[in-house]
């Protein structure tokens, strides 16, 4: 009788932080994104947009409200989708206040959180 038993090793678990990875002024800190989301901001946030999976165009309904429901939305589907800690209430004031630097937020940390750190480790057999 052949044995064919399979034998897997836990992989290592990495957790993020339950926290925005960067803050909301931080706008800067990768300064391509800051100086694209200053000069062209329409264009920056339809881009985020579209990488969040969301449409293209969604962001520009945001013009037509007092609260931009967008930037809201797409602030509290990042934080739940990553696990970040916080409330509708302040994705609602950055949104209307920090409208801008919501976005680079947001941008900012889907691009960390889609290239995580990667754990590799090597098993060594040694047969006896």
């Amino acid at each position: 009788m052949v044995d064919t038993t399979v034998k897997t090793q836990p992989r290592p678990f990495v957790t993020m932080a339950h926290r925005w990875s960067s803050g909301i002024c931080d706008c800067w800190i990768v300064c391509v994104s800051g100086c694209f989301a200053f000069w062209c901001f329409p264009c920056f946030a339809c881009i985020t947009a579209r990488e969040a999976g969301e449409c293209l165009c969604l962001p520009l309904l945001d013009a037509f409200g007092a609260i931009p429901p967008i930037t809201t939305a797409l602030r509290v589907s990042v934080r739940q989708q990553y696990g970040i800690e916080g409330s509708i209430c302040n994705d609602c004031v950055y949104a209307c206040f920090c409208g801008p630097c919501s976005w680079c937020q947001i941008s900012r940390e889907m691009k960390k959180r889609k290239n995580p750190i990667t754990i590799a480790n090597k098993m060594i057999s040694v047969n006896i």
